[in-house]
């Protein structure tokens, strides 16, 4: 069966997996989520777990992404080396069987001093290009467990910095003696703006948040510390990121959870912004490189 007549499209991450079905014309027919990230395969499961999806939708072949390609997921897909954009990204596809079941590579940087890799997230920065939600030249921000700012040059991944932010926040809610202070629900009120602004002036991100702990032994807590502590990271993240590329609206790519946070950060800066939806950038992305293939 040929790609021109319907095939899948799986962004697998580190703890779920999205599987979407798309018709010969790039059309979502249908959309699964589940919690079968590549930390929650069985030993040798990847098989079964592929041919239990193309079994259910009439064998058409198939298109992966995300973690699923790293040194631990099935099959490493080996990074190719920024700049890069949607024609490189196609002729590295590794494929597990030839023209049928391929994935996509991650995206690497070297320069400046710097290394930094993706899996994932380039083939939405194809997505959101391929939609015209961007221009050829432009940052972009895609909020997350590591979130990424990465520069576009002339349509193709240039530079890119990773921020550990989602990461540290979820780590310091768990495992730190601030826990009690971050079970509230993060939303970008009034403490996490107070947060984001201590951030994007430079606070002095360690002790800014032991102070958290410090207000609240005190009694002159800051309301909602969950709130606070993310505006605070975030504020860091965007103050950070913006030193990439100040010119021009920030493409915001990405979750609406996690794009309202960002996008308050961003405001506080005056920066301006535009909002692309993760998945949408994610399906557009998978029917560019299926056109390359």
């Amino acid at each position: 069966m040929r790609w021109r007549d319907g095939y899948i499209a799986v962004d697998w991450g580190t703890t779920n997996r999205r599987v979407y079905l798309l018709d010969g014309d790039g059309r979502l027919a249908e959309a699964v989520e589940d919690d079968l990230g590549i930390m929650n395969v069985p030993a040798g499961g990847y098989e079964a777990a592929i041919a239990e999806v193309r079994a259910r939708c009439g064998g058409r072949p198939v298109l992966l992404a995300g973690m699923v390609g790293s040194n631990r997921g099935w099959v490493e897909a080996p990074y190719v080396a920024a700049p890069a954009g949607a024609e490189e990204l196609a002729l590295a596809v590794k494929w597990i069987e030839p023209g049928a079941v391929g994935i996509v590579p991650g995206v690497s940087w070297v320069g400046e001093g710097r290394a930094d890799v993706m899996r994932g997230e380039e083939v939405q920065m194809v997505g959101a290009l391929a939609l015209g939600a961007i221009g050829a030249d432009a940052l972009i921000c895609h909020p997350g467990t590591h979130a990424k700012w990465i520069v576009m040059a002339e349509g193709r991944i240039g530079a890119f910095q990773t921020m550990m932010t989602g990461e540290l926040f979820a780590l310091l809610g768990k495992h730190s003696i601030l826990a009690p202070q971050l079970e509230g629900l993060v939303s970008p009120d009034e403490s996490f703006r107070r947060g984001a602004a201590a951030g994007l002036e430079g606070a002095d991100l360690l002790s800014s948040l032991f102070e958290i702990r410090a207000r609240h032994a005190l009694g002159h807590s800051e309301g909602n510390g969950a709130s606070y502590a993310s505006g605070l990271l975030i504020g860091s993240d965007v103050r950070a990121g913006l030193r990439l590329h100040r010119q021009g609206a920030v493409g915001l790519v990405g979750r609406s959870d996690l794009r309202a946070l960002y996008a308050a950060a961003l405001a506080l800066a005056g920066h301006q912004f535009i909002e692309v939806d993760g998945a949408d950038a994610f399906l557009a992305g998978m029917r560019r490189l299926v056109e390359m293939l």
